[in-house]
């Protein structure tokens, strides 16, 4: 294991994080928001020294880099980042319990947007900002950000393939261009102009300059956070439909837009994945709607409603323009079942993804196949392209995983005495890193009624989940650290 190595990557990733607390500490200072502003202060200053010790003790690493520091590298980070990033809401007494301030930075960072917050506007601008804007860097990634600024000249073995394909969302991650660092800032490049284009019809809308920021980051990064206790429910029916557009937008595999950018439309035209999450979007609004009929006033506030519902579950985004709670069953169980399908691989959407779900149903009929013609060769294909085996085997123990970790722990979140759909729907909720749930924890609720040892075990989902399993797995494995 090369631990120097995963330490000065630490290292430089935390200077990262400083410079983006800079505009928070700004906001706080202009508002005269001294307690805040200490608190950032403070934060930014015990990060520096933290970063620069560990960078001094690792800065002359050896640059040999396998899978297996990939995965630790990114899991570590991750904790890292969010038990320092996490104290601006603690120190400033705005969050006063540790766990909670903690749980509601990794529900940042992972685009979660499950809150412990029983009344958010009562939280300061410089929170707030650094609240929403977590969003937007765990979106993407802030390692595949420090990728893309990395020198050209890297050429340790493997760093950056590992470290984006272990953080990247998806069955697997491909190259765009034949240089990883190079498919990082194409990523970023286009995670930015998607953004700045939300941004700038948010303000069409005459939404207000920093609540138009705020909603951009939660978004484009599909994380939730609203500024508002209603979330979206208070802003125009123009506003609400702008967020629905670029839900869906951002729900998309980052690679189709890089596709039409070259002029390949037929190839995106032609993508399986984004084939059935359109339909899959286009269907349950129907029957949604269909569901709902006379719920609201006219068929327009219905269809709306239901738009927005669906973008916001299914890119796991976790915004609200209604109690959905209220729906009727068949509706609700149609979100349930949108929170767990989730996005395309290689957006910033989470849950278990179309493509996952496609391969999975391509590999059961192939097998049902093999059934009824054992001496049959056949190969699974998406988009024409054969898939491997080793991809559909990692598929099936990314079900296995997911499956066990959802049962532990809705087992151990029980402990709380809440109700089954609230444990269900939390688990769910955390793991797919959606938001909000159904019962105690549905859109007009929070998770501050949690115990500690249950709000633990959700922020561990929430990483599990955002992370694709396998970083926290092995970060938790014994075989990990034991000497070869």
């Amino acid at each position: 294991m090369n631990y120097k190595m995963i330490g000065k990557f630490i290292s430089q990733l935390l200077f990262v994080e400083v410079i983006f607390m800079l505009p928070a500490l700004l906001i706080a200072a202009y508002d005269g928001d001294m307690g805040v502003t200490k608190a950032f202060l403070t934060t930014m200053m015990l990060i520096i020294v933290v970063a620069g010790l560990l960078y001094l003790w690792c800065r002359k690493a050896q640059k040999a880099f396998y899978a297996r520091e990939g995965l630790v590298c990114v899991g570590l980070s991750w904790i890292v980042m969010s038990l320092l990033g996490c104290l601006p809401f603690y120190l400033s007494k705005e969050i006063p319990s540790y766990i909670d301030a903690l749980f509601e930075i990794v529900s940042g960072f992972t685009t979660t947007g499950a809150s412990i917050l029983p009344a958010v506007e009562g939280i300061s601008r410089g929170n707030l900002y650094w609240r929403s804007f977590s969003h937007w860097l765990g979106g993407m990634g802030v390692l595949v950000f420090l990728l893309a600024l990395s020198s050209k000249n890297d050429k340790g073995k493997g760093f950056t393939m590992h470290i984006l394909r272990a953080e990247s969302p998806g069955p697997d991650v491909g190259k765009l261009v034949p240089k990883m660092r190079t498919t990082a800032m194409i990523l970023y490049l286009l995670y930015l102009i998607l953004t700045v284009l939300d941004f700038l019809f948010l303000i069409a809308g005459h939404m207000p300059v920093f609540d138009a920021v705020c909603t951009a980051f939660g978004t484009a990064g599909t994380g939730g956070f609203g500024i508002k206790n209603d979330s979206i429910a208070g802003y125009s029916p123009y506003i609400q439909n702008v967020c629905t557009v670029f839900m869906l937008l951002f729900g998309v595999n980052f690679s189709c837009y890089y596709l039409m950018i070259l002029g390949q439309f037929k190839k995106v035209f032609l993508d399986e994945e984004l084939r059935m999450y359109v339909v899959m979007v286009a269907g349950s609004i129907a029957l949604i709607t269909w569901n709902l009929k006379g719920f609201y006033g006219t068929l327009s506030e219905t269809v709306r409603h239901a738009a927005f519902q669906v973008a916001t579950v299914v890119t796991t985004t976790g915004f609200a323009t209604t109690d959905f709670d209220l729906w009727p069953g068949f509706s609700k169980t149609i979100l349930l079942i949108l929170m767990i399908f989730g996005a395309c691989a290689g957006s910033t959407g989470g849950g278990f993804k179309c493509g996952r779900a496609l391969l999975l149903m391509k590999n059961l009929k192939r097998n049902m196949r093999r059934i009824l013609n054992p001496q049959k060769v056949e190969v699974v294909r998406n988009n024409g392209q054969m898939v491997s085996e080793q991809v559909l085997r990692n598929i099936d123990t990314y079900l296995s995983a997911y499956c066990a970790i959802m049962i532990v722990s809705v087992l151990l979140v029980s402990i709380d005495g809440f109700s089954i759909t609230t444990n269900i729907s939390s688990v769910i909720a955390c793991f797919n890193n959606i938001g909000p749930g159904f019962d105690a924890v549905g859109p007009t609720c929070n998770y501050a009624g949690f115990g500690v040892f249950s709000k633990i075990v959700l922020i561990i989902d929430m990483l599990a989940g955002r992370l694709e399993i396998f970083p926290m797995l092995v970060l938790f494995s014994y075989s990990t650290w034991r000497r070869k």
